[in-house]
């Protein structure tokens, strides 16, 4: 199952979800802040000026009223608002904000509460107190810009989302390429795109598959042209071998020929650099045909146990499915021991395939170099047809058809060849299939 976290967008997004969430949460937090101390800066130069401007009036025009809701009242008048110090916390920062700006010793005091708010002042050479209304203090609540946090932050996360998506998309495509090369099938150029770094890795990578998709061609037209060259003589070496007299040098020869022709074929298999576009067949009605019908070069029979579980809907090409199936036959006849277990299973990511004998297996330190071509891990054993390129082919065809392949002992003790095929790879080897039968 994959995890969203583990591909380069799910960081990249995760990462950008929390910065930009931090971020603003954190921009909003001083916006607020500062918000609070203008409020309070205003309502003090707005008092501080109705003040003023009710102090000059008594000086100057004292026989003349004063505004609305300003008055002016006596020391001792019982209007006179006790002194308090639970103000609440704006109220209170007001009050000392107001203290702070006027001239030392004057008193500042706030209405008796559940009234209209008023400001009393009385400053050291006032002989009254100076009562002006009050500015509301109100606090913006946090709800009053949620919906701007809202559409700031989801506005920044779209773009920060489709600039991670232009940084990956690359990538992706670069290890899409990667994963096919790896299993042998066609990569087309990809376009150099995104940062310099990232165009640089591509142009390597785009060199790197010429270079040795070059190097891939010329061996199999060297392969190719040998194991033709070779069929004409081998043909001339049979007929003559059939001409020969003595029975026992007779049967040698055709058996040491029979051996020439299979290695000439498995050059000739392994050169061919084509897809099969073969028509795909049911792997577990298929492997049944090829294990009733299978005869060793010798022409001994050989001991196989079927176990087919992975259901009509496990389909292979079938000249993909003989040739590997056939191949994995021949190596367990030449080095393992019967009998040899062909068994297909469905799982929850796709298909398997598995063939395994019962012999002795293959050491650990040898199982890297088991599918390299024209390795033979046993050089006694080079005779009898085998060339050292049949868990090569194997290997070959199994990633050229989408799956992938682990090599390695089994339970029973011999070697086991496994052979896995996600869903997709098999729905589109059927569907690209079935358009051109």
């Amino acid at each position: 199952m994959r995890r969203p976290a583990d591909s380069l967008f799910g960081r990249l997004a995760l990462l950008f979800v929390g910065v930009l969430l931090f971020s603003h949460v954190a921009w909003f937090a001083l916006m607020r802040l500062e918000r609070d101390q203008l409020q309070t800066r205003y309502a003090v130069e707005e008092a501080m000026f109705l003040v003023d401007a009710v102090r000059q009036h008594v000086e100057r025009e004292p026989d003349q009223p004063l505004p609305s809701r300003v008055r002016v009242i006596a020391p001792d008048s019982p209007e006179v608002p006790a002194l308090r110090n639970d103000y609440p916390e704006p109220l209170r920062r007001f009050i000392d904000d107001m203290r702070e700006r006027m001239p030392p010793g004057t008193e500042v005091r706030a209405g008796q509460p559940g009234r209209p708010p008023t400001l009393w002042v009385k400053g050291p050479t006032d002989a009254q107190w100076i009562v002006v209304p009050g500015q509301p203090l109100r606090i913006m609540r946090p709800i009053d810009r949620a919906p701007w946090f809202v559409i700031i932050f989801s506005a920044a996360l779209v773009a920060a989302l489709v600039a991670a998506w232009m940084v990956q998309k690359p990538l992706r495509a670069l290890a899409h390429a990667v994963a096919r090369f790896g299993r042998g099938q066609p990569v087309p150029p990809l376009d150099e795109r995104g940062p310099r770094e990232l165009r640089q890795l591509t142009r390597g990578f785009n060199q790197m598959v010429k270079e040795v998709e070059q190097t891939d061609k010329d061996r199999a037209v060297m392969l190719a042209g040998v194991a033709h060259d070779l069929k004409t003589p081998l043909a001339r070496l049979r007929l003559r071998a059939e001409m020969m007299d003595e029975q026992k040098m007779r049967d040698g020869v055709v058996r040491d020929v029979d051996s020439m022709a299979h290695i000439v074929d498995q050059f000739l298999v392994f050169a061919h650099d084509g897809a099969d576009r073969s028509e795909p067949l049911e792997v577990d009605d298929q492997c049944e045909r090829i294990a009733r019908n299978y005869r060793t070069v010798g022409g001994e029979s050989l001991m196989i146990e079927r176990r087919f579980k992975a259901g009509p809907d496990f389909r292979l090409p079938a000249a993909t499915l003989d040739r590997v199936v056939s191949n994995l036959l021949d190596n367990a006849h030449a080095y393992g021991a019967p009998p040899v277990v062909i068994e297909t299973s469905r799982d929850s990511d796709g298909f398997t395939l598995c063939v395994s004998d019962h012999g002795k297996g293959i050491a650990d330190q040898d199982l890297t170099q088991a599918s390299r071509p024209f390795v033979r891990l046993d050089p006694a054993r080079g005779g009898n047809g085998h060339s050292g390129l049949g868990l090569a082919i194997v290997e070959r065809l199994v990633r050229r058809a989408g799956g992938e392949i682990a090599i390695g002992n089994g339970e029973s003790g011999g070697l086991a060849v496994r052979m896995t095929f996600p869903f997709e790879v098999v729905e589109r080897t059927v569907a690209e299939a079935a358009q051109i039968w």
